[in-house]
């Protein structure tokens, strides 16, 4: 029986101090034991935090319970251990780098795509007007995606206004929009419709929501995600590998950091490589003097702080 949790969510909705705000918010989330992810911003917070179920519970009533984020949308996924070692909660300039942080721009709090639940967008997916467009980053979509989706090469989501123009020739389909749990969706729809595209549509809970509520179908691979799983299986349906492993090419969903902490490239390595690279992307990555040991995971973690099982005083949620 799984005892932890993971959450993932976002919410756009103006903090103000948000810098003051994240401090006192990571002060909160130790209260409760939880380790995790959180970047706040004055447009909203973007976290994934993982602890016991009771103190999971305890953060998503504190989190509702506040105007500002009363709506936000959790996805929760059973776990049989913390996904993070530690608990981070940072202020930044925008809770997704996309470079769009002019809200009088882009405000995905006034114009968005119109959001499609799981069922919508299964329903929609293989229209012949219909064009499924992934805008996740290349490491992302290689390990998995939806099939016959668009994918851009980009190396991180900051670089999706630059991809505009290649996808002027889709400007008379519908564009349904996905990634991880939504949040890029926010932008990169308003964005589309900023630029003259007039059905705009987005994953609403992105691919995660879309396997528990649907089983996943056509989701090919694995969905890369920002904790130390690194990867999760979506498609219960029908599913399958798509790809490969970065050194020998046969196929393979198994994604690691590279052993050298000065590469740490994120890629997929087959178990046979792993062994015989020593979890390293090159030869050259293989002869670094701070390669790390290689375990067979491929997976690199300081000491892990503790997450404390029996209930505590909490503090006060801010």
């Amino acid at each position: 029986m799984n005892t932890y949790q993971t959450l993932l969510y976002y919410c756009y909705s103006f903090i103000e101090n948000a810098e003051e705000f994240a401090a006192k918010h990571l002060e909160f989330c130790k209260s409760l034991g939880l380790v995790g992810r959180i970047i706040v911003a004055d447009e909203g917070l973007n976290g994934t935090v993982s602890g016991t179920v009771e103190s999971c519970s305890a953060y998503m009533e504190a989190i509702h319970a506040d105007p500002r984020f009363s709506k936000t949308d959790f996805k929760v996924d059973e776990v049989d251990k913390p996904s993070f070692i530690k608990m981070h909660c940072r202020y930044k300039a925008e809770i997704v780098h996309s470079g769009l942080r002019d809200p009088k721009i882009i405000n995905p709090n006034k114009q968005t795509g119109k959001h499609l639940e799981p069922a919508e967008f299964l329903e929609m997916k293989d229209r012949e007007d219909v064009v499924v467009l992934d805008v996740r980053s290349n490491y992302e979509h290689s390990v998995g995606r939806f099939k016959n989706a668009v994918t851009l090469d980009i190396e991180n989501f900051r670089e999706f206004p630059e991809k505009i123009n290649e996808l002027a020739k889709y400007k008379d389909k519908k564009i349904l929009t996905y990634c991880t749990g939504g949040i890029k969706c926010e932008k990169a729809s308003a964005l589309l419709l900023k630029e003259g595209f007039e059905e705009v549509y987005q994953l609403h809970g992105g691919i995660i929501k879309y396997g528990k509520e649907t089983g996943g179908k056509d989701f090919e691979g694995k969905c890369y995600v920002f904790d130390n799983r690194l990867t999760v299986d979506v498609n219960q349906v029908n599913p399958t590998v798509v790809s490969r492993c970065f050194n020998c090419g046969d196929t393979t969903s198994r994604m690691i950091n590279c052993a050298n902490p000065e590469c740490n490239e994120h890629f997929t390595q087959c178990e046979a490589c792993g062994w015989k690279m020593e979890g390293c992307c090159s030869n050259t990555c293989m002869e670094h003097p701070r390669k790390r040991p290689y375990n067979g995971t491929g997976y690199y973690l300081k000491v892990p702080q503790p997450v404390n099982l029996s209930k505590r005083k909490h503090k006060k949620f801010v």
